[in-house]
């Protein structure tokens, strides 16, 4: 199918359904309401509970959800053909990842802007917010210290990036001061600081900055430092002093990195060189795993992604200054995400064969440089082969419209590293909250003072990232568990959800419960799954760890289906009415 087609008719399909599904689950199933009292003003202290204009929020929600999530997924799903690939990303967006955002980001502002493992006990019972907790920090865990592996590992491959990334730090904390001491004009000024980092990314292609060895440590093992500092510093700041100025920055990036793929395709496609050079399916790649149940669990970001209602009750619901600013900020959110992860399977699977150059110098183009770059499973999953395989393949289309390919480049490779840094950035932040709530559940409350809490979370992360050696890639040990991680944490996410919906009478509940269903199903199918690989393979490490999120996975399971089936309406009445009062 011509890629220009598939694009329009994805994006068409984004928007009918935001204005149809989307608001008919607003108004009908979660009945926002205009002008009641949120969390961000009642409990406003400037520095997580902070009233934000929906466009504000909206740029801090996407970048923070989306970091190199809808990059990295599909890059790798593709190699099981772009029709499946294709498929999940749509529906799964609409009708599982949109819900399941939404649905978090709401629950949390009717609970003082609580996060989803917290207001568990409420819904379910204590017993299981202990497991949630427990699975949440797993999560933000291995996603701090992955991140700053990320960035790394970016920062290597495209050194024209770090100086325009480090900059857009210093003018995101001018932007901030600009906005919220001297009063300055939101939109004028975030377009001045658009402007200017733009120019800084230009300058960044004449000065590529590359990390030297340091006291043994490799570029990687010190990048990661750095950035675990930065993170600790970024996530005990205001959320105006940074956070939502560089936020809004990259709000105005995707929307100009998005126009430029959009452009790309458009270009390429009447320019008679973009053609999809992907299979359509392909069920048995060399060495992958299944594509049943595994597809579900490789494309999480883009479709549906736990981690997404981590940031909707964790920082996104203590800023939302209205609750009917929720739709844009969580439905509208991740249907921009699936945008994002369409133009992926685009790039990946189309503008990859305008050109690729092998390890040894040769450039391929067509079917022949796909199949090189996706010769096997582990040719595909190795974290500089996903972003590469979206840098180059974006780089090839955007230079259809004129844009040396060097500066393409540049701009897409400082577009991964800030999503990623937004995401590393939001993810300390919210462990912080985390671990402030566990230390609060077993009263040691001595420790829940940001700073504490912060370097709980930051060293924590350290600790994983260099438990294997100088590199800072300690991480990667558990890699082979975040996907299943990530969407135990959907399903029990959307669990919670249909729980709550239950308890508001009627059949409101199947919007979720459905989706509920499918993804604790595929997820276990996959922990069931991963625990006989690990065997076979001997790791003892992966076996107890993916054992442990097996069991949690079952236990919320059924605590979560024995809480639906004994929830009647009358009860649900009181119980909604203490909740939300």
């Amino acid at each position: 199918m011509n890629a220009l087609l598939i694009m329009v008719l994805a994006f068409a399909g984004y928007l009918i359904m935001y204005n149809l599904y989307g608001r008919f689950i607003g108004n009908k199933i979660f009945k926002l309401t205009q002008g009641g009292t949120t969390p961000s003003v009642e409990l406003e202290d400037g520095i997580d509970y902070v009233p934000t204009k929906k466009e504000v929020i909206f740029g801090h929600h996407f970048t923070s959800i989306a970091g190199t999530g809808p990059i990295v997924g599909p890059a790798v799903a593709i190699i099981w053909g772009w029709v499946p690939a294709l498929i999940w990303i749509f529906v799964g967006s609409i009708f599982m990842g949109a819900v399941h955002d939404f649905g978090a980001l709401i629950i949390s502002m009717r609970n003082q802007g609580k996060s989803i493992a917290d207001y568990t006990a409420k819904y379910v019972n204590p017993r299981t917010r202990i497991f949630f907790f427990l699975i949440v920090f797993l999560e933000l865990w291995i996603i701090i210290a992955i991140f700053g592996l990320v960035i790394a590992v970016v920062f290597a491959m495209y050194p024209a990036s770090v100086f325009p990334v480090w900059c857009e730090v210093a003018i995101a904390l001018y932007l901030g001061h600009a906005i919220y001491k001297q009063g300055k004009s939101i939109m004028t000024w975030s377009i001045i600081a658009v402007i200017l980092m733009y120019l800084t990314v230009y300058i960044g292609v004449f000065i590529p900055i590359k990390m030297p060895a340091v006291a043994g440590i490799p570029s990687t093992g010190v990048w990661t430092i750095i950035l675990l500092i930065y993170a600790f510093i970024a996530s005990t700041l205001p959320v105006t002093t940074l956070l939502q100025p560089r936020d809004f920055i990259n709000s105005h990036q995707l929307l100009i990195a998005m126009t430029l793929l959009v452009l790309g395709v458009v270009f390429s496609a009447f320019g008679g060189n973009l053609e999809i050079v992907a299979p359509a399916v392909q069920a048995t790649p060399a060495q992958a795993p299944p594509m049943w149940p595994f597809l579900f669990i490789t494309i999480a970001c883009g479709a549906i992604s736990g981690f997404h209602s981590l940031v909707s009750s964790g920082t996104s619901a203590k800023q939302v200054r209205d609750e009917t600013d929720s739709l844009f900020v969580g439905y509208g959110s991740m249907l921009m995400e699936g945008a994002l992860a369409t133009l992926v399977i685009i790039a990946v699977s189309a503008g990859i064969g305008m050109g690729y150059v092998t390890k040894s110098g040769e450039t391929l183009v067509g079917v022949a440089a796909w199949t090189t770059h996706y010769s096997s499973w582990a040719a595909a999953a190795g974290l500089g082969s996903k972003v590469g395989a979206f840098v180059n393949g974006s780089a090839n289309m955007i230079a259809s419209t004129g844009l040396p390919n060097a500066v393409a480049v540049v701009i897409m490779g400082v577009f991964v590293a800030s999503f990623a840094g937004t995401t590393l950035d939001t993810a300390t932040r919210i462990q912080r909250y985390i671990v402030a709530e566990l230390f609060t559940t077993f009263k040691m409350n001595f420790l829940t003072g940001k700073y504490i809490a912060t370097f709980v979370a930051v060293g924590t992360a350290l600790a994983l990232a260099f438990a294997t050696g100088a590199g800072g890639k300690g991480a990667l040990m558990l890699w082979p568990l975040f996907g299943a991680v990530n969407q135990t944490l959907a399903g029990l996410a959307l669990i919670i959800i249909t729980v709550y919906l239950k308890t508001k009478g009627g059949i409101k509940w199947i919007i979720s419960g459905i989706p509920a269903v499918l993804m604790m199903f595929m997820t276990i199918w996959a922990l069931v799954l991963n625990q006989t690989k690990f065997g076979t393979q001997h790791n003892a490490l992966l076996q107890v760890v993916n054992a442990i999120i097996l069991v949690i996975a079952v236990w919320i399971v059924v605590e979560g289906s024995i809480k639906f089936f004994s929830v009647s309406y009358d009860e649900s009445s009181s119980l909604s009415q203490m909740t939300e009062s």
